[in-house]
């Protein structure tokens, strides 16, 4: 009896801790290949340990030319899909005007559609236009997808508002511009926040629509792609494992400040 209370008790966070750990699993083999030196081409089975990957990773010809140039793009797509995201969030939220709903519905497009579908339909719609394939292109296009997430995320994040705080704002006397850069704005922060980081990890993750409207640029999820058909270098590990370091410090960093902010506010 006490071992099936045990089991109860516990059941959920094994379950998460499980979880957690299959999810990881990749990132764990991911960082551990970092530091492995293959006698071939392939990085696909653990010879011995090296840091040489880590002390030179640009070593290998064009992969930090393609993880820079999709740094650049994800940066820029991010900017502009969270300016017309957020935009788009605030005016669909506070205001009523003709095909609201339709617009609604046509946000959530990009996200429910096949990547392949859209791509091939970019593709068509730039060559029908005559525009060379290149940089823009795949700005474009990912400003377009990433736009929905931002939307979305926005969107939850000015509909929890309270009008109240604004209307309070503007009892005080202080005008629209005022009320929206100290009230509005520090309010929906989080949605915004949330919704720039979801556009700049699906920009740089982005395999498929880019594939179809880069031409000869070349990015780092394609530079990755076909570096497995000739050989992985090391190096790809050892970007992608400080991308996720990365991430996780941005994570504990946000964890921290939500913190301290409310042991301020209490």
């Amino acid at each position: 009896m006490r071992l099936l209370t045990w089991i109860k008790r516990h059941l959920v966070v094994a379950a998460g801790l499980l979880t957690l750990a299959y999810l990881l699993l990749p990132n764990a083999v991911v960082t551990v290949f970092s530091f492995n030196r293959p006698k071939g081409r392939f990085n696909y089975e653990w010879q011995r340990f090296s840091t040489d990957a880590w002390r030179h990773p640009c070593d290998v010809a064009g992969l930090c030319t393609s993880l820079g140039l999709s740094l650049r793009i994800a940066v820029w797509a991010t900017l502009g899909a969270t300016v017309l995201g957020t935009m788009t969030a605030f005016a669909l939220v506070r205001y009523r005007f003709r095909a609201r709903g339709a617009v609604n519905a046509l946000i959530f497009l990009p996200m429910a559609m096949p990547e392949v579908v859209m791509a091939a339909s970019l593709l068509t719609l730039f060559l029908n236009l005559g525009v060379r394939l290149g940089f823009w292109t795949v700005l474009i296009a990912h400003v377009m997808f990433c736009l929905s997430f931002v939307v979305t995320a926005v969107k939850a994040r000015v509909m929890s508002m309270d009008p109240r705080l604004e209307q309070a704002a503007q009892d005080l006397y202080a005008g629209p511009l005022q009320t929206f850069v100290r009230v509005t704005l520090p309010i929906a922060a989080p949605g915004i926040a949330a919704g720039a980081l979801l556009a700049f990890a699906l920009s740089f993750d982005d395999f498929v629509i880019t594939n179809f409207t880069a031409g000869s640029t070349v990015t780092f999820p394609m530079y990755v792609w076909g570096s497995a058909q000739r050989g992985t270098p090391v190096q790809i590990n050892v970007v992608g494992t400080a991308m996720f370091v990365v991430a996780v410090l941005c994570v504990l960093a946000a964890t921290a400040v939500g913190n301290r902010r409310r042991r301020h506010t209490t």
